[in-house]
């Protein structure tokens, strides 16, 4: 990591790079100049859709209101000509589809990475092809309810109407890459747990499409991640209201472009990020197959690189907290207070490690790997008279931690080194939070000064080694990226936490039978 940049190519000196990150509960666009400082921000919260229990959907035009208003709001406060915004790079959130008909129009809402409906089908493909085909094939250790395949088989047995009309599958970057430049394309970071991608060939598996009743026809193109689509359509301009020669860069998965934005770039990097969802990536140069079947190996946005990549609710769990039960909070940020999570986070810090005893389990939409289980269920268990809100903030946070420990655990099992955590996302801007990970892994956990905006960075970062600005991805962190702080594990809480991962464990072990 080093100093900012001194210097970017003759042609692009002045111009700027526009970036959005499409996230589960908020839209960030951020704006970056040729050395990779950041000139401007902005964020959008938005609710996502639970019209069931288990379902997250949202409308697509509500995508499109964000995209337009976040990154109108990014652009007025960096005041600068729209004209010299050269490029556009996108980093989006994990699996959630769109589905058009022949008009090019929706279908149907969306449905986000996060739905769980699809339990029954994804059950049906792993007893149809059987988890090692199914590894050996996309890299996934199963078949998860999570991913598309499982979702467009629910389609065709609840929603034929709609499946059988479905003209075109797009996840989120690749739905707006075809707003803004009218090409249908698809970055390999974003197929790779799709469940119909091949991480070997780097391709359709045509037997699992035949499977689920699709066609190559109704997928976009495959590119690889930070690759340049297009550039705008002057309708597209007119819309979103951009220069007409920006070119759009379908940039990747937001767990992708993330530790980019980090500089989480070589072989035996290790990161997390805390946002809506806990992601964890560790950077491999070689396919990772875990025989355990726990852990599920992805395409990086690096060439030839992988990510041994595990996932779980994290940020979600104290949105859900914050909105539910912190109107207090809510009302004194609304006059001018602290931040509502500031609040919570102070809240937490007067609390001993443990929690006094309150433990919390943070599946509001399934686990994740290496606890793979859809139908696990969030919860709090061991209260008593005695504990406060505040006991409850640190448990939720501590149980995003167990989950922290498990993946690191399954991770150097396969003899992957973890020696330090480089932390971004929303948690990465917790002070308590980022120490509890330290305390609980024993090991340093790292935030970089760009942490706020990482995912944007590295968006921007691949569209400006794409539009020529610096000759490749490792030379642009190098000179961008700078820690900020690094978090020592503190020996003495290492022996609670030890204690909590046990109870953690025990706990899932207990409650799988009764999870629905």
């Amino acid at each position: 990591m080093g100093e900012s940049m001194t210097g970017g190519k003759n042609q692009v000196e002045g111009k700027y790079i526009l970036t959005i990150d499409m996230g589960t509960t908020a839209f960030k666009s951020a704006i970056f100049d040729c050395r990779g400082r950041e000139v401007s921000s902005a964020t959008e919260e938005y609710q996502i859709q639970t019209p069931q229990p288990g379902w997250a959907e949202m409308d697509p035009d509500r995508y499109i209101d964000l995209f337009q208003n976040v990154i109108a709001k990014a652009i007025e406060k960096a005041q600068v000509p729209k004209t010299q915004l050269i490029t556009l790079g996108i980093s989006v959130q994990g699996e959630t589809s769109v589905f058009l008909d022949a008009d090019k129009k929706s279908l149907r809402p969306a449905i986000l990475w996060c739905d769980t409906r699809a339990l029954k089908e994804a059950e049906e493909i792993v007893d149809a092809f059987g988890c090692a085909t199914i590894q050996n094939h996309t890299g996934q250790v199963g078949c998860d309810a999570l991913w598309p395949g499982a979702k467009l088989l629910w389609l065709k047995k609840h929603e034929p109407g709609v499946f059988g009309n479905i003209a075109h599958i797009l996840q989120l970057n690749g739905y707006f890459a075809y707003l803004l430049t009218g090409k249908m394309a698809e970055d390999d970071s974003i197929l790779g747990s799709s469940i119909y991608w091949n991480i070997n060939t780097r391709q359709y598996w045509e037997e699992m499409l035949e499977y689920i009743g699709i066609t190559k026809a109704q997928l976009p193109e495959i590119v690889r991640p930070g690759s340049i689509v297009g550039t705008i359509t002057k309708a597209a301009s007119k819309q979103f209201d951009l220069p007409e020669n920006l070119t759009v860069n379908i940039g990747g998965s937001d767990l992708a472009c993330g530790p980019v934005g980090t500089g989480a770039i070589r072989p035996g990097n290790f990161s997390d990020s805390t946002g809506s969802s806990l992601c964890t990536m560790a950077m491999a140069d070689h396919i990772v197959r875990d025989p355990t079947r726990q852990m599920p190996c992805y395409c990086s946005v690096m060439p030839d690189l992988y990510m041994v990549h595990a996932y779980s609710t994290g940020g979600m769990y104290m949105k859900w907290f914050r909105d539910t039960f912190g109107e207090m909070e809510l009302m004194k940020e609304g006059v001018g207070g602290l931040n509502a999570f500031d609040q919570l986070d102070l809240m937490a810090a007067e609390v001993p490690a443990g929690s006094d005893g309150l433990i919390a389990l943070p599946h509001l939409q399934g686990s994740g790997p290496p606890d793979l289980n859809a139908n696990a269920r969030a919860c709090f268990f061991g209260m008593t008279i005695a504990h406060g809100k505040e006991h409850f903030v640190r448990a939720i946070m501590e149980s995003v931690v167990m989950v922290l420990c498990r993946i690191i655990e399954a991770t150097e099992a396969l003899d992957i080194s973890v020696d330090r955590i480089i932390s971004f996302g929303g948690g990465a801007l917790s002070p308590v939070w980022c120490q509890m990970k330290a305390d609980a892994t024993g090991k340093d956990v790292v935030t970089t000064k760009n942490n706020k905006s990482a995912g944007c960075l590295g968006a921007g970062i691949l569209a400006g080694v794409a539009c020529g600005i610096w000759d490749s991805v490792e030379e642009a962190c190098d000179q961008i990226i700078q820690e900020e702080r690094v978090y020592h594990p503190d020996p003495m809480h290492k022996p609670t936490y030890d204690e909590l991962l046990a109870r953690y464990k025990h706990l899932m072990e207990c409650l799988e039978p009764v999870f629905q």
